[in-house]
């Protein structure tokens, strides 16, 4: 029984180690301990702080990215709309090109169909022109005595080219 009663002196030196050491801890140790604690209650806080901050800054990047993704999806339907604009504007353009120049083509060859009949007709009146001039030959070295022979005679070399 004597362990569970401590008698009276050992309680005043236990009390007296005990204030004493409550007195070294609470001068030296308490001060370092509520400063860790606050401390780490501060770097919790800003760690919150932080965090929320990220999570707005993601939330406002993610608006970005989604802002940029449809500028970029305009972007390329513009693109795209004006290589459509582009691509009628060539093949048009192609086909006003080969139009004017089958148009070039019909007028050069109706030219030379005209240069070739004007060619044939020059050439049909240089031969009525020399058989004119071999019809007169004959008929002046041919001495006539009437005009009914001469008028006969005209009629005759008449037939006779004609069946040439």
């Amino acid at each position: 029984m004597k362990l569970l009663l401590p008698e009276f002196g050992l309680l005043i030196w236990t009390l007296l180690a005990f204030l004493v050491v409550f007195y070294i801890l609470k001068k030296f140790a308490w001060p370092a301990i509520v400063k860790g604690l606050s401390e780490r209650e501060q770097s919790i806080t800003d760690s919150l702080a932080t965090a929320e901050k990220v999570r707005a800054e993601m939330t406002q990047l993610k608006n970005e990215n989604e802002a940029l993704l449809a500028k970029a999806r305009e972007e390329r339907a513009q693109m795209l709309r004006e290589a459509r604009d582009i691509k009628e504007k060539i093949i048009s353009e192609a086909k006003e090109q080969a139009k004017l120049e089958s148009s070039k083509i019909i007028a050069d060859a109706q030219a030379v169909i005209e240069q070739q009949k004007m060619a044939a007709l020059t050439e049909v009146k240089n031969q009525v022109g020399t058989l004119v001039i071999e019809v007169s030959e004959k008929i002046l070295r041919r001495e006539l005595s009437g005009k009914a022979e001469q008028e006969n005679y005209i009629r005759q070399l008449a037939a006779e080219v004609k069946l040439n």
